[in-house]
């Protein structure tokens, strides 16, 4: 996979991958804001297309706000 260091990569999120639209190394959290490694990228949802850096953060992106 062809990557640029140091920068984030944009993908398109399909279900049992994803495609490059963008070079980079790495995405970022959305939960978290923490840098994901291309290579250790296991979490997403295709339907927000959204990375994910842990199944924590994952399960916590699908939770209903909470109510104030």
């Amino acid at each position: 996979m062809l990557m640029s260091p140091g920068r984030p990569a944009k993908l398109h999120y399909m279900a049992n991958n994803f495609r490059m639209l963008v070079r980079g190394d790495h995405v970022v959290c959305a939960q978290t804001g923490v840098a994901i490694p291309l290579d250790n990228l296991k979490y997403w949802s295709v339907e927000r297309q959204e990375p994910y850096a842990t199944a924590q953060a994952a399960s916590a992106a699908m939770l209903p706000p909470p109510i104030a």
